[in-house]
């Protein structure tokens, strides 16, 4: 698989400090005086105009972090406040060496009173990855009223407020704009409301040698633009069609014919050998005008369906499907084949009716779609992401794509892949119907259904993102990836 970026659980990122003072004999001072020399570099190359500086200090290694970037601030000429919330004074050795050293430089702390200094940037440093239950009233005041000061912020490990492991704040969150992750990256970082919070997100491994992967096996991998053409090879010079696979969609009641016409398109535009649609009568003249590529099949039953699955070899069912007793029909015949499929949309809200285990197929459910196949509410996938992931690939036995910001592909026995591509402008009705076509035309040309889906996602992010730089987020349309679809599936 690609060359991709190991992520971490905080128990883990722990699990390695404790190795680097216990084994390597590296002072526990000296790795918070490295955190806070990498991020004061960090502040200075982001914000060279600084001078006034805030530093928000907690009282566990963080806040020592904090002292360490303060003293250096200071000593570099600038004017620095450096804040703790009452109760805030450090507990443990290094915390309280890093205090003393910024005393010993001239510097003092000032106790928040629910007023702030006025600064041109803010360094939180809080909590970091220590933080297991919502902030206290007292540094909930305090980041409240750093969000309010509209200065920009550098987060010091993670945003104070946002869990590690989850990505989720169960109260109020730091919002950040730029983060320095230590030792190893958190996971929690890049999907769901982190991606609210954290704005750009940087490692620094404090001059630790590289993270073996084999003596620390990441809780979840991290893929990004640069990772596709691990999975997009050139094709030889003698290819045929008959070589990258037929898709046929299953969608289109009427009225939702668009749905299932973007997603043949995706597939085409995604390199797939023959794509074929099987829709409803009144929609069949509409899609071979806008797209004559793809086959168009009426298809009222599942009689006149089942030819049409005979000749596929991916199936990719949901898109306009509907709920009633025609989408009911054509998704029963479909899976009844037992051929690889990509389930998207209704496919999905009638399979939450109807639970079944589906070892052949990739589900592509959004958060509220998730809830319906795990029974829960939004909110409670959004507040556990990778949680959730886990729970619909165990459930239905299947590859999941958990779509949002940072979308998540899980399956039986795989670490979890996060998606490090896509924007805001792609939330819009018919991007999933894309996806759905990208992820069907990859599993036909022969990927496995969790690189496919891994590459799929992938692919349909870094094509939003290809769009929105063009004219911009809002306004993307689906049908604006197709041309970054072809240019992006056949990477350099």
């Amino acid at each position: 698989m690609a060359d991709m970026f190991p992520l971490y659980r905080a128990a883990q990122v722990r699990a390695m400090d404790r190795r680097a003072i216990e084994q390597w004999g590296i002072p526990a001072l000296e790795l918070m005086n490295r955190a806070g020399a990498a991020a004061w570099a960090l502040l200075q190359a982001r914000w060279p105009q600084a001078r006034r500086i805030g530093v928000a200090c907690g009282p566990g290694n963080n806040g020592g972090d904090g002292y360490v970037l303060a003293r250096l601030a200071r000593e570099a000429g600038c004017v620095v406040h450096a804040l703790s919330a009452p109760g805030g004074q450090p507990r443990r050795n290094p915390a309280r060496a890093a205090l003393a050293a910024w005393r010993a430089a001239g510097g003092r702390v000032e106790s928040f009173d629910g007023m702030l200094p006025d600064v041109d940037v803010w360094v939180d440093a809080i909590y970091g990855i220590g933080l297991s239950r919502p902030p206290s009233e007292a540094v909930r005041a305090l980041i409240e009223r750093i969000n309010a000061s509209r200065r920009p912020v550098l987060a010091l490990d993670v945003p104070s407020g946002l869990d590690a492991d989850r990505g989720h704040a169960d109260g109020v969150v730091v919002e950040a704009h730029l983060t320095l992750s230590f030792i190893a990256a958190k996971q929690g970082l890049y999907t769901g409301q982190a991606r609210d919070v954290d704005g750009d997100v940087q490692l620094d491994r404090l001059g630790l040698p590289a993270i073996d992967t084999d003596q620390d096996p990441p809780s979840a991998w991290l893929v990004r633009d640069r990772d596709l053409s691990a999975w997009l090879a050139p094709r030889h010079a003698n290819a045929h069609k008959g070589e990258h696979g037929h898709v046929l969609c299953v969608g289109g009641e009427v009225g939702m014919g668009g749905a299932v016409r973007l997603c043949a398109e995706a597939a085409l535009r995604t390199g797939v050998g023959l794509a074929s649609v099987a829709t409803r009568s009144a929609g069949v003249a509409a899609l071979v005008a806008a797209r004559p590529e793809a086959m168009t099949h009426a298809v009222e039953d599942a009689q006149a369906l089942a030819p049409l699955l005979e000749r596929a070899s991916v199936l990719a069912v949901g898109p306009g499907l509907g709920q009633g007793d025609w989408g009911r029909e054509l998704l029963s015949a479909a899976l009844a084949t037992g051929k690889p499929a990509v389930l998207d949309a209704d496919a999905l809200n009638l399979l939450a009716a109807v639970p079944e285990e589906l070892p052949q197929a990739v589900l592509t459910p959004h958060p509220g779609e998730a809830g319906r196949l795990l029974g829960c509410s939004t909110a409670d996938v959004q507040a556990d992401r990778f949680a959730a992931a886990a729970a619909m690939a165990t459930r239905y036995r299947a590859v999941v794509v958990l779509k949002g910001a940072g979308s998540l592909v899980a399956a039986p026995g795989r670490v979890p892949v996060v998606i490090g591509a896509g924007n805001p402008g792609m939330a819009t009705g018919g991007m999933g119907d894309v996806l759905s076509g990208v992820i069907a035309s990859l599993l036909a040309q022969g990927l496995p259904a969790f690189e496919a889906a891994v590459a799929g996602a992938l692919l349909h992010a870094t094509a939003g993102d290809a769009a929105a730089g063009v004219d911009g987020e809002r306004g993307l349309l689906p049908s604006d990836l197709f041309p970054h679809l072809r240019r992006l599936a056949n990477p350099a």
